[in-house]
């Protein structure tokens, strides 16, 4: 074991919602401890203009025609990150050495290769006086990767830390985040994967709640479907569901990252508000079903569900009824085991930034599709 370190996690993610905060030490490989999480919620103003730029970046050039308005939204995502960080810290009397700061993704092109989270480490890094390592997604861009998901090298901090036992009943042990995108990782004891780094897998996989949540935040007055109650008072369209899964056509090897704005939902807008809640919950079921088939391998595969996803019963349960036939796998959410399954993201940005510090690779070939494992992430040190 080496030396351990303290770094403060923060995300900001497609939900739009708020800041996940976590502060976790970590000597970079398979020492984790947990000190702190926190969710910091975003006001209703600022959460509807950061929606509205969002929904303004559909390409690369809207980067640079919304400059300014970018810009200033930026600087005041980057006030509201320093301000969750210092009352974190603050309030439970921290020294931290780095903070891992994601930003807020504003755009993600993979055939491009762009990638544009808004969030100044070097504003961060004076508001807090601390360093702070930030633009994770660069490095592995920049080395023939997708650029996400980065999470899988943390996600195997977890399984060998929390659920190494299950690797004695299990062929494999597979993390699903469901977020706004759902991604999945195929984790492996430490040794093995320092062995061979290969045989750690993971992909985006397809929609997870963004769907979803665009349909409601569209047709109703809520922002997502709590517990996924308005999907169950809905019937869903047969025909809609089949010619949206042919023209998606999201199948394996999952080697493409995926972005929001990739899923179109102007297929169900003929539908009602339940009707097409259901419709979108039972194809975002499909998809996420099919992976998780096809991660297992034909194997005895435990299935750990983490992210917003995991919340949306009725989701949960159509994925469930989707895997019914499948003996070989089981499919539990992470708080089964004992760990709150709403800071996974912020805690790996913390568990990321001690691992760029240290230079090691966040990527890999078969996590992000890179040439070589890569490290990733800029230091700020503006204090």
């Amino acid at each position: 074991m080496g030396k351990i370190y303290t770094a403060l996690g923060l995300m900001s993610g497609t939900s739009m919602d708020g800041i996940d905060a976590s502060v976790l030490t970590s000597d970079g490989h398979s020492e984790y401890s947990l000190i702190a999480d926190k969710y910091y919620k975003y006001e209703d103003k600022f959460r509807d203009k950061l929606a509205r730029i969002r929904s303004k970046i559909l390409t690369n050039e809207d980067l640079v025609s919304f400059g300014t308005e970018i810009a200033a939204i930026e600087r005041e995502l980057t006030l509201l990150h320093a301000t969750a960080a210092n009352d974190l810290i603050k309030k439970n009397n921290l020294k931290i050495d780095f903070i891992g700061f994601h930003g807020h993704t504003l755009f993600h092109d993979s055939k491009k290769k762009i990638s544009k989270q808004i969030g100044d480490g070097n504003l961060l890094s004076q508001l807090c006086k601390k360093n702070v390592i930030f633009n994770f997604r660069k490095a592995d861009i920049e080395n023939g990767g997708e650029g996400a998901p980065l999470t899988p090298i943390f996600h195997n901090a977890i399984v060998n830390k929390n659920l190494n036992k299950e690797f004695n009943k299990f062929d494999s042990i597979n993390i699903l985040n469901i977020g706004g995108i759902a991604n999945i990782t195929r984790t492996a004891k430490w040794e093995k994967f320092y062995r061979s780094p290969d045989i750690l897998q993971a992909s985006d996989i397809g929609p997870g709640n963004c769907m979803i949540d665009s349909w409601i935040r569209n047709n109703s007055n809520s922002i997502f479907d709590n517990k996924g109650k308005i999907a169950s008072y809905g019937k869903t369209d047969s025909l809609i569901l089949n010619q949206a899964l042919e023209n998606l056509n999201i199948l394996p090897p999952y080697n493409k990252s995926l972005d929001i704005n990739d899923f179109d939902i102007s297929f169900v807008r003929g539908l009602n508000l339940e009707n097409g809640a259901s419709t979108l919950s039972d194809l975002t079921a499909e998809i996420i079903s099919n992976a998780i088939i096809h991660y297992s391998n034909s194997q005895n595969s435990l299935n750990v569900v983490c992210g917003g996803g995991r919340k949306n019963i009725y989701l949960m349960d159509m994925i469930n009824k989707k895997l019914s036939n499948h003996d070989n796998l089981k499919f539990f959410p992470i708080e089964n085991f004992g760990i709150n399954g709403d800071y996974i993201e912020s805690q790996a940005f913390a568990y990321l930034a001690i691992r760029s510090f240290l230079n090691l690779p966040l990527s890999f070939p078969k996590t992000t599709r890179c040439k070589l494992p890569c490290t990733g992430g800029i230091l700020a040190s503006n204090y």
